[in-house]
């Protein structure tokens, strides 16, 4: 195995290593969380996700601190403390463990763990399943498994009006065409 396996439903990625950043050991970081200050407080202890063969496989790091230099988010960790340290760590994906159950703070926000495996609907028919949530520049994706093949969907209020974690379902309100494009395409395949 090249990466090591990630349980989602205990850990949660908040960022990924980039590149080192100066001479003393800071690293740039690309963000995969909306809580960067909370993620990343001074003493947060986060697991790593790199290759078998990398020489931090199954260990931890430790926030020193979070610094942002012109909006770009740089960390810095305990024991790394020069250039060529630092440059071990990149491409590492950073995760910590957190409570299944717990939903973000605010209204109408979901961890990607939360809604992968929810039935999708559209009216009282399923459709298909959430298998992973794409984040793009513009907006979130939803790919949807369906029995055609997978669907993008918007994560939109106007597209996805309700998402309910406890009864493990979302409504959609898809676009015309949307699904019944998907639809036509699996029934050529089958011809």
């Amino acid at each position: 195995m090249w990466w090591t396996a990630i349980s989602s439903k205990t850990k949660l990625r908040v960022g990924r290593l980039v590149k080192a950043h100066g001479l003393k050991g800071a690293i740039k970081l690309e963000l995969y969380t909306d809580s960067p200050d909370q993620r990343f407080q001074p003493g947060q202890i986060l697991e790593l996700q790199v290759p078998e063969t990398s020489e931090w496989f199954g260990k931890t790091i430790t926030v020193l601190e979070l610094r942002f230099y012109n909006q770009s988010p740089v960390l810095f960790l305990e024991g790394i403390d020069d250039r060529s340290k630092a440059e071990t760590l990149i491409k590492a994906i950073l995760l910590i463990e957190t409570e299944t159950d717990i939903l973000p703070e605010e209204p109408e926000a979901w961890y990607d763990h939360q809604l992968v495996g929810l039935k999708a609907l559209v009216g009282a028919e399923s459709v298909g399943t959430v298998i992973r949530v794409d984040h793009m520049p513009v907006q979130d994706l939803l790919a949807i498994e369906t029995a055609n093949g997978e669907v993008l969907v918007p994560f939109v209020k106007q597209i996805v009006p309700e998402v309910d974690i406890k009864s493990g379902q979302l409504v959609l309100t898809p676009p015309e065409g949307l699904f019944e494009v998907n639809q036509e395409a699996g029934t050529k395949d089958e011809n």
